[in-house]
């Protein structure tokens, strides 16, 4: 008992510092890449899968992943028609505390990954509540509605569900309407700093907000926060809002989802559904006066990814292509040409995609895990375990974390640690 008193302790001590390169501070990690920097990760996997160390119950339902820094974790969960923002004791998913963020949908949600920032921690609701909240004690710092404070909407039914980026003293977001597609907001109040309009970006689509999450680029020597929304993927200049550029020929008309990839001056974005797509644009031009060029588009039944993500290593992207399929795909990115045979993968359904230590881990809507290793020249299938009967229930769409040798995996109420390190005496 006094050793877990003294971890609580240690845990309170290192809130305010920053995050160190193994947490996993935000939605897709600390870059939004989907990359863990961990080594030294198990190559291969028993049938079993990897030795399990712990497992959590009574978070609720919902399809948020996890985010974690210096020893505590933080997801969402919906109970009794409330959406909590709970954070857990990492090393033991012991709860610490949770906090109401809002009333929650019947049916779905909570979507969002909350989006952890030195002592604070915001999470934002299936209705569109954002909140900041204390780490320690999770005592609510400010809050703001998106969609009563800024006019905000979403594309379609399913509810908000992006991860916010904190981007030095701002918080920025994506309220989804007309006069305010997106929002800068000062962290420390919740006040707006500015908002950013659309102007028409084409006929594709529909208004609102998407249901992905923001990245920073550098294209065109301009600094601006790219994302995805309900007409397509568009670029907002940081400093002042000032929309840059808009492009909607990978946008469908039910939900767009993935998260952007963004490297040098270029941005690549996909959308699931029969008008969904892939596309790479360049961001030409500089001081802020920059439009996309497209270097390609590939239609829906050529390359597309639903909701699973998109992981660029090297010049080379992985992801499960399909809609409501997840079959591994790996293709050049400046070209769009597949390297790898067309096979369906181990799984079924979407499969979220993570990597870390040369491997991807593919997670599949059934419940298949599997070990794949990040290799352009030849799929290679190093491992499967199958979560049905270990834990959780439903389909299994929060994307696997891996963070400090372990891996986390949320599956509605549940969320199981396992232990990915390859030599015993670092357990």
């Amino acid at each position: 008992m006094r050793l877990l008193v003294l971890f609580g302790l240690l845990i309170r001590c290192s809130m305010g510092s920053p995050c160190s390169a193994e947490d996993w501070p935000t939605w897709r990690g600390s870059q939004r890449d989907g990359k863990s920097s961990e080594t030294g990760l198990l190559t291969e996997w028993p049938a079993q899968g990897p030795p399990q160390l712990w497992k959590s119950a009574g978070l609720g339902n919902g399809y948020a992943s996890v985010s974690i820094a210096n020893g505590q974790l933080f997801t969402m969960g919906r109970r009794e028609g409330t959406e909590y923002l709970i954070c857990l004791n990492a090393e033991t998913g012991d709860k610490l505390w949770e906090t109401a963020v809002g009333p929650g949908s019947k049916e779905n949600g909570p979507n969002s990954t909350p989006t952890i920032d030195e002592n604070r921690v915001f999470a934002l609701s299936f209705d569109g509540e954002l909140l900041c909240a204390d780490r320690q004690s999770g005592r609510e710092l400010w809050r703001v509605n998106l969609p009563r404070d800024f006019g905000g909407k979403m594309m379609s039914m399913w509810g908000y569900s992006e991860s916010v980026l904190v981007d030095g003293d701002r918080v920025i977001c994506t309220p989804g309407g007309p006069r305010a597609i997106m929002a800068a907001l000062n962290k420390q109040t919740g006040k707006p700093v500015w908002t950013a309009s659309l102007p028409g970006t084409g006929s594709r689509g529909q208004d609102g907000a998407g249901y992905s999450s923001i990245v920073i680029s550098n294209a065109g020597r301009t600094k601006q926060y790219v994302q995805t929304i309900g007409r397509g993927v568009i670029g907002v200049e940081a400093v002042t809002g000032k929309f840059l550029w808009g492009y909607d020929r990978i946008a469908n008309t039910t939900a767009n989802i993935p998260t952007p990839v963004v490297s040098g001056d270029f941005v690549l974005a996909s959308t699931g559904y029969d008008d969904g797509g892939t596309a790479l644009l360049e961001i030409k031009g500089t001081r802020g006066r920059i439009s996309p060029k497209e270097v390609y588009y590939l239609p829906a039944k050529t390359l597309q990814n639903h909701h699973g993500g998109m992981i660029l290593v090297g010049d080379d992207v992985y992801m499960g292509h399909g809609h409501n399929n997840g079959f591994p795909t790996c293709f050049d990115l400046k070209s769009g040409r597949t390297s790898w045979p067309k096979q369906r993968g181990p799984g079924t359904g979407s499969a979220a995609v993570t990597y870390a230590d040369g491997h991807l881990y593919f997670r599949y809507e059934n419940g298949t895990m599997a070990l794949i290793e990040a290799n352009p020249r030849e799929y290679i299938l190093k491992g499967t375990f199958d979560e049905n009967g270990m834990f959780g229930s439903g389909v299994r769409w929060a994307h696997p974390v891996i963070a400090h040798g372990k891996l986390y995996l949320r599956a509605n109420d549940e969320l199981v640690c396992f232990d990915l390190r390859q030599d015993p005496a670092s357990r």
